[in-house]
């Protein structure tokens, strides 16, 4: 881990600046999944010409950096965002614990080059007793934590519905309650939260989270029948769905958050670049009016 993040320090030298820029508005970044079919190397002039400040970077199987090949293509990608003038203020991984023997080598090449936040993978609940599942999770939490702090990182947990660790914000609350709030938060994703906590309990869940929160996930949807008549969750464009916007980006501008707002753009458009550019205005917009011009 030494050696690699020697390499790092050396890589990161080459590029402009070390780290994000300081920000006083949320960095609007792309998720890099929506452009897998690009290369990294050409991902960040592509970017650019979407408007975005950054990139949330997939280090993942059948991401953008596998994880396996991070020690030579870690680097490369984020020089190829960074080096167009762009920020990568969090990676997107597969992590659920320490057990995987890449999550050191990614870790330490992260932590080198700036990036800020690391988003973890997801648990379930499964079959079993949840509060024995709830201690376990909570376990592998905190391994996670004390790897990221040794490379000046945070870790960011995901809030996803249904049978996960982490839908209803207040179990994972529970489990991090005790650890550092600097290096261990929550990936927010409002449109995950909307769908579990429809109503006002989302609102209880994000004001349970804001003091921890490490990046925003913006997605929307709405409800709609499928063919046999059930009602299925269905991905829209943003500001076209269930998700109270508004509410949102009052409270985040309250904290005064400043870290990364990842696009999914996960609706399937027919025009995927007029889609990326439609989501990336709207939350600008967004952010205009919550935190002032």
């Amino acid at each position: 881990m030494a050696g690699l993040a020697a390499g790092a320090t050396a890589a990161a030298q080459f590029r402009p600046g070390n780290g994000p820029r300081i920000r006083t508005t949320p960095a609007v970044c792309l998720y890099s999944q929506v452009l897998i079919k690009v290369p990294y190397d050409e991902l960040g002039t592509i970017l650019r010409g979407m408007g975005v400040d950054g990139c949330d970077l997939t280090v993942m199987p059948g991401g953008h950096v596998p994880p396996a090949q991070s020690a030579v293509d870690l680097m490369r990608a984020v020089e190829a965002v960074t080096g167009v003038g762009l920020d990568v203020p969090v990676i997107t991984t597969a992590y659920t614990s320490l057990a995987d023997p890449t999550i050191r080598n990614v870790a330490a090449i992260a932590g080198e080059m700036g990036i800020p936040v690391f988003r973890a993978g997801t648990w379930k609940y499964g079959a079993g007793e949840p509060e024995a599942r709830l201690l376990e999770v909570q376990r592998d939490i905190s391994g996670l934590a004390a790897m990221a702090r040794a490379v000046n990182m945070a870790v960011a947990i995901r809030n996803l519905a249904g049978d996960h660790v982490g839908a209803s914000v207040w179990d994972t609350h529970m489990a991090i309650r005790g650890m550092d709030p600097k290096t261990v938060g929550f990936a927010y994703d409002v449109g995950e939260a909307v769908a579990e906590g429809a109503g006002g309990g989302w609102l209880t869940g994000l004001r349970l989270a804001l003091p921890r929160i490490k990046m925003v996930v913006a997605r929307d949807f709405v409800w709609a029948k499928d063919a046999a008549g059930a009602w299925k969750r269905t991905a829209c464009p943003l500001g076209e769905g269930m998700v109270d916007w508004g509410k949102l980006f009052e409270s985040l501008a309250r904290v005064r958050f400043t870290g990364p707002i990842s696009l999914p753009v996960d609706y399937d458009p027919k025009d995927e670049i007029s889609a990326i550019r439609h989501d990336v205005e709207f939350i600008r917009k967004r952010v205009a009016a919550a935190y002032g011009g």
